[in-house]
């Protein structure tokens, strides 16, 4: 167990003992480095007694002080320091899979990385982890971790995710919940497979893991167009919606009284879909589900609507905003208060339709920039053309098909504004601030 060092930030705890690039960090305190959570749990002490070797080279052992959680300074060739897991399952409802072909290559990568889970928020199925990563995972104290749970029927779980392995691996739930880890769960619900009384028995076996769990978030299967050849499912409808969310609304009452909190969240799809009016911002809580879409609507409305009543504005604007067909109808509205408070507001609300994944995928965050180039060619866009942030690969510029956002904007001959899912942030766009 041991990882090269790449480089050493100048001045750093690190750079004052004579650590360098090409060093190869073997230990700390005594324990083997692996990856990035060994790094990150054993450097955070005062005192550091570090075990380093040259390729081929003697091994030295340095003693570097620095203060609490303060860097060392050590810099690695990818930020996991390994490489990331890739998934080992065949879901039948997996999203990658649907994908059409042509597009970037990191697109189609599948990762199930326990790591990626507790630093940046992704799901894992659990296949991918041994014992001994479940028993440090423990020891370590790592929480949350996010689990893509789907069913807690073993037989089932085998069936939806292709895997012999994904029914037994489910016994990692119950040793991290009894290791006093804390877990947030997903389950991807495709009608008449895993939800009606498989559902029910999925909760009913959640429950049993309270209060380790925070959050448990229900999402519809998303089917695109391209499915051919795949195992055949059928999207939600408004009754098969509506049942969803009466079984969910069953387990909340249960566990606001058992622990105090709902627990269990149906995403905004589901009430889209069943044309139910989205709950009111109280309903959710701290919103411990926002990354699965539970809740965002109502936040952004809620954010949106305290930001008008404290804004004071008497200026002119002119902009478009597009956006996808499950948020059309909100952020629309929101553009008719704004132009209701403000009569120098002008502002046109474009829906996106997609026809890169197909019409029955409806969230902005699947939109191509292809798909919106064409649909807004000629179209009156004002003076900015708003665009949300979630479209784009984060920390880029790049929309999923690989158009940037300055190829965009010289193609509709406007400047394009990109703005994050915060009401707020919304709200100062469409005035042009």
């Amino acid at each position: 167990m041991s990882v090269e060092i790449q480089d050493v930030v100048q001045g750093s705890p690190a750079a004052r003992k004579g650590i360098a690039p090409g060093d190869i960090l073997v230990s700390i305190n005594g324990h083997g480095i692996e990856d990035v959570l060994d790094y990150q749990f054993y450097a955070t002490d005062q005192k550091l007694r570090l075990v380093l070797t040259k390729a081929g080279g003697k091994t030295r052992r340095v003693t570097l002080r620095k203060e609490e959680y303060e860097d060392t300074g050590l810099l690695f060739e990818t930020y996991l320091m390994d490489e990331k897991k890739h998934c080992k399952n065949k879901c039948i409802f997996c999203f990658i899979d649907q994908m059409p072909k042509g597009m970037r290559e990191s697109l189609y990568f599948k990762d199930d990385d326990v790591r990626l889970s507790f630093l940046q928020g992704n799901y894992i199925t659990l296949t991918n982890l041994s014992q001994q990563d479940v028993d440090r995972i423990i020891r370590m104290h790592i929480s949350p971790i996010n689990v893509s749970v789907h069913t807690t029927n073993p037989q089932l779980r085998v069936q939806m995710m292709k895997n012999p392995a994904a029914g037994e691996a489910l016994r990692y739930l119950r040793q991290l919940a009894e290791g006093g880890v804390r877990l947030n769960c997903q389950l991807v619900l495709c009608p008449g497979i895993n939800d009606g009384e498989e559902l029910v028995r999925t909760l009913e076996d959640l429950a049993r893991f309270l209060p380790q769990i925070d959050s448990i978030a229900a999402v519809p299967v998303g089917l695109t167009k391209h499915r051919g050849g795949l195992y055949e499912i059928q999207g939600y409808d408004r009754e098969s919606a509506l049942r969803v969310i009466e079984t969910i609304a069953d387990f909340q009452c249960r566990f606001i009284h058992e622990v105090g909190q709902r627990v269990v969240y149906a995403s905004d799809e589901f009430f889209l879909q069943a044309g139910l009016p989205l709950p009111q911002d109280d309903y959710y809580g701290d919103y411990p589900q926002l990354e699965n879409g539970v809740g965002m609507c109502t936040l952004l409305k809620t954010e949106f609507e305290a930001a008008l009543r404290d804004c004071t504005w008497e200026g002119r604007s002119s902009v478009s905003l597009a956006t996808g067909a499950a948020a059309y109808p909100l952020i629309s509205a929101l553009a008719e208060r704004a132009m209701e408070r403000y009569p120098g507001a002008r502002i046109r609300v474009y829906q996106i339709d997609n026809e890169c994944f197909g019409n029955s995928i409806t969230v902005a965050g699947l939109l191509t920039g292809g798909d919106i180039l064409s649909q807004l060619k000629g179209k009156e866009l004002g003076e900015t053309l708003l665009l949300p942030q979630v479209t784009l690969r984060a920390g880029t510029d790049v929309f999923l098909d690989d158009l940037t956002v300055g190829e965009l904007s010289r193609a509709l001959g406007v400047p394009v504004r990109m703005v994050e899912n915060d009401g707020a942030a919304l709200l100062d766009a469409m005035l042009s601030r």
